[in-house]
């Protein structure tokens, strides 16, 4: 049986809103602290043209992957195009509105706006080799094989790697900056979070998903070294810095 996805932060309303989706539908709850996909900083820096000017020529965007941004905006644009089929809510569709679009605005920023302190010569990872496998495996593995539900598989898939340009970015130059440790740890929090949703939704309302669940178990396992740097180093005022 297909089951559709709600797929926003909750609250007593979105909880209420999933309960009354119906059986059969697979409505995701996410977590209310999940992060834009990228530095809501950046987002909010260039609204404000007086704040973002002096800030142009300094480090908000050394030691950010714009590839994991990238693979960040089709992973919202893949889960999010039910937004023009299944209406939940004006609630929902605003939420998935502002993912869709912080996680392009994030991409213009990196790649336009702040272009002058990326830095690409580092930011090399092949995506392809997440895009395609994930792709493929969206196709294989999933709950219903129809356009909508085979984009949304492939998002939790692609999601779950998604990060991995970013740390193999860390891992080339060997240290990232304060606030690029933050920004990696909330990310990594908000993908922990998700974990703790499935077991409370199992608990609660015997709702059980395999393909998110594992998802969810891969990308908490990529960021295992990184929370045990951050929490030794960058948590001591140290910056982070990765083992000779």
């Amino acid at each position: 049986m297909r089951r559709g996805r709600l797929g926003r932060p909750p609250g007593t309303a979105a909880l209420q809103s999933c309960l009354q989706a119906g059986p059969g539908r697979r409505a995701l709850v996410y977590c209310p602290c999940s992060p834009p996909p990228a530095s809501s900083l950046l987002l909010a820096l260039s609204l404000s043209p007086s704040l973002s000017f002096p800030l142009s020529v300094s480090l908000w965007t050394t030691g950010i992957s714009g590839k994991s941004q990238v693979l960040f905006a089709v992973v919202f644009t893949a889960r999010y195009l039910d937004l023009f089929t299944n209406y939940i809510s004006l609630y929902n569709t605003c939420m998935k509105v502002v993912y869709i679009a912080c996680s392009f605005t994030t991409v213009w920023l990196i790649y336009s706006k702040f272009k002058a302190t990326y830095d690409g010569n580092h930011d090399t990872f092949r995506v392809e080799f997440l895009v395609v496998p994930t792709a493929i495996l969206a196709f294989l593995v999933n709950h219903d094989f129809t356009p909508l539900e085979i984009l949304w598989t492939f998002s939790i898939y692609l999601e779950s790697v998604a990060i991995l340009p970013q740390l193999f970015m860390v891992s080339k130059t060997g240290e990232a900056e304060t606030i690029t440790s933050h920004y990696l740890f909330a990310l990594g929090v908000y993908r922990t979070l998700y974990l703790f949703n499935w077991i409370w939704r199992y608990h609660f309302e015997g709702f059980f998903d395999l393909i998110a669940i594992v998802a969810g178990l891969v990308q908490t396992v990529l960021y295992c070294d990184f929370f045990y740097l951050y929490i030794t180093k960058v948590l001591k005022g140290k910056k982070l810095s990765l083992p000779a």
